[in-house]
């Protein structure tokens, strides 16, 4: 008998992770090289929007210290953000959502806890946190971090009841508060003259925000073993569903509507709003309604030039509404034109209406709106991140030009909204689920329907119940050199494909994630006036200092961040005081380069010793500008580090953030 060695399973086909990474973040690679899934595709612009929202993850991580990493909407401080943390609650769940592919799972676990443990979600805006949370341990399955929670979201959940009305069975909220100013239930109740405050209505929002979140909580319940808490959540989650279906469909517009709270000389209580908003898609966000035709034909409107599908992205309100895009509130100090939800196209909007169709397109057959009609507005969304050939998110956009409309310094890489998970589980269709499997389903046309469609993809690198996915479609098997049609491939190896694109059911046999590692950066200060405290030698104004100990580091050029050098001399000092002794043996310095600002031509660390500084022996790589540069030294004890540096002839040293561990 002769013995034939079976065939060893086919190996995915790899990218090249360090020649993508050098090419899209240069000097800052070293963050992204165990952390980012890397996506590749036929267009090149859905590439560079990918990678540039990573870039933004990235540069709206903030470190708190003790209290961990949370993800911040605004780079820099704003008025209404919660102190001292700037933190905000309304796209909280974008960046979870976003954050649960990561390899490195301390950011979402870490943001999580900050949101349930510490008052992070202090209901400052409508929130659907508890669904995120769900959603996060869809991918990475981890049972004890999501149920511990519970209490909490029980507790957050029964805080809304200040919001319900019990005669109608549902939920109302002012929209300001749903972060949505200058809506048609608010500009209407104010008779056309504002609309800032006041309006409040029924909304498909806060009412599919708590259906989802009794979801969650009724899963997560019986994930830990308590089915009576588990049968009471759905039951919340089946009557708010039932009177949403009921009351907030209107078959005259064909759309989910806002009915009013309110009654005045304007509008009158129970009454339908008069014309249709983007928010009505929401209900398909969170999963309410799958493929039902009753429902389906909302989604015309949408493809509709003349009602929410703008030439250059979706409109909040459809242009026959009597104040479209009429311009109301203006920024004090600019006269910049403010934030409003009349028509304007709004990211975050858009983010939500297209993971609602995406729960919409995998739940059944094509309908009235397709998979062409996702790629095509998940590109119309892709374009709109670029200012000329500059990528660089804003606020909100016109609709018919997609120009930015507020352009304040604050909207810059704005993080108010999701893109990577619209192409991990919308366009890659990765679509999570709480047994062992994974369920593959690509939103993209057939070869033979479309010529507007991709010809390869490739998401690579993927966590998944503690294993690692990779999803490969290749049109004709050309390009990848793996075969033609739909492959996936778990932990490198071939688990499923087809010849075509469709549905993969794949099995996957969950495995422990790893340990998150969580060292603690003694250096962040969140309250200028207490310990550690920032000093220099020059640039000595107060919010600059703390920018260089405030736990943020990026490297976009549009909004200055850091301590910058000012003196006159080549040699200057940055210090950290902590205010008593402490052992370190580790420090991440960060410098950003360009335009006056240059790397150090040299610099060393110095620690101080009954007042006076010795040297620091440190070991690192060559140092890096827009990039964050580790050293390390055998542990010492004391009570103050020094960064000196020598400046470049002619130019200043901007620190980015200096840490130390």
């Amino acid at each position: 008998m002769v013995l034939v060695a079976a065939a060893p399973a086919p190996l995915a086909p790899q990218l090249d992770r360090d020649a993508i990474l050098t090419q899209q973040y240069g000097n800052d690679a070293d963050w992204y090289r165990d952390r980012i899934p890397l996506f590749d595709s036929s267009d090149a612009t859905l590439d560079a929007v990918y990678y540039y929202r990573w870039q933004v993850f990235r540069a709206h991580q903030r470190d708190l210290g003790a209290k961990g990493y949370i993800s911040t909407e605004f780079l820099n401080d704003v008025g209404w953000q919660r102190e001292p943390y700037a933190s905000l609650n309304d796209a909280t769940a974008f960046h979870i959502a976003e954050g649960r592919w990561l390899r490195d799972r301390r950011f979402a676990d870490d943001y999580i806890n900050f949101l349930y443990l510490d008052g992070g979600n202090d209901r400052h805006f409508s929130e659907s946190i508890a669904d995120a949370v769900w959603g996060r341990y869809l991918v990475d399955h981890d049972r004890d971090a999501a149920v511990r929670l519970l209490p909490a979201m029980r507790l957050i959940y029964g805080l809304w009841d200040d919001g319900f009305d019990f005669t109608k069975g549902l939920y109302w909220i002012e929209p300001l508060l749903d972060a949505t100013e200058y809506t048609v239930s608010s500009v209407d109740a104010s008779g056309g003259k504002d609309g800032f405050r006041g309006g409040d209505a029924f909304r498909p929002s806060i009412n599919s925000f708590q259906y989802a979140n009794a979801m969650a909580i009724s899963r997560l319940s019986a994930l830990a073993g308590d089915p009576a808490t588990a049968a009471d959540y759905a039951a919340r989650a089946g009557r708010l569903r039932g009177r949403m279906l009921d009351a907030l469909w209107s078959d005259s517009f064909g759309h989910f509507i806002d009915r009013y709270k309110v009654s005045n000389e304007h509008v009158t209580y129970w009454d339908q709003i008069r014309a249709r908003e983007l928010v009505g898609y929401l209900p398909w966000t969170f999963g309410l309604i799958g493929a039902d035709a009753k429902f389906d034909r909302a989604w015309t409107h949408i493809l509709s030039a003349n009602e929410l599908g703008g030439p250059a992205g979706l409109r909040t309100t459809e242009p026959s509404y009597q104040y479209y895009m009429r311009q109301y509130r203006y920024d004090a100090a600019t006269g910049l034109r403010e934030c409003q939800w009349n028509g304007p196209v709004w990211p975050f909007q858009t983010t939500q209406v297209l993971t609602g169709l995406a729960n919409r397109l995998h739940g059944g057959p094509d309908g009235v709106i397709g998979r062409g009609d996702y790629l095509r507005l998940l590109r119309q969304y892709a374009k709109m991140h670029y200012q000329g050939d500059r990528l660089d998110l804003e606020e909100d956009y016109d609709p018919a030009t997609g120009k930015p409309i507020v352009g304040l310094p604050r909207s810059h890489h704005y993080f108010h909204s999701g893109f990577d998970d619209l192409v991990i589980s919308g366009l890659a269709g990765i679509t999570p689920q709480p047994d062992d499997s994974v369920v593959v389903d690509p939103l993209l046309p057939a070869k033979d329907r479309t010529r507007d469609r991709l010809r390869w993809f490739a998401v690579q690198d993927v966590p998944y119940h503690g294993r690692s996915l990779s999803v490969v479609y290749d049109e004709d098997g050309r390009h990848y050199r793996g075969g033609a049609g739909l492959r996936v491939y778990v932990d490198g190896v071939l688990a499923a494909s087809r010849a075509t694109l469709g549905k993969l059911v794949v099995p996957v046999a969950a495995k422990a994630n790893a340990a998150i590692e969580r060292p603690l950066a003694q250096s962040i200060n969140l309250v200028r006036a207490e310990y550690p405290k920032p000093s220099a030698s020059s640039g000595t104004d107060p919010e600059r200092l703390h920018q260089g100990i405030d736990g943020r580091v990026w490297f976009m050029p549009e909004l200055p961040n850091g301590w910058d050098s000012t003196g006159a001399t080549q040699d200057e000092w940055f210090a950290v005081d902590f205010g008593k002794p402490v052992t370190l043996d580790r420090a991440e310095v960060s410098f950003f380069a360009g335009g006056a600002f240059a790397m150090p031509d040299s610099y060393r660390l110095e620690y101080r010793v009954n007042g006076a500084w010795r040297p620091l022996d440190t070991n690192g790589a060559a140092p890096r500008p827009n990039a964050t540069n580790v050293l390390t030294w055998q542990p010492i004890r004391t009570d103050a580090i020094r960064l000196a540096i020598r400046k470049p002839a002619g130019k200043h040293v901007r620190l980015a953030e200096m840490k130390l561990f």
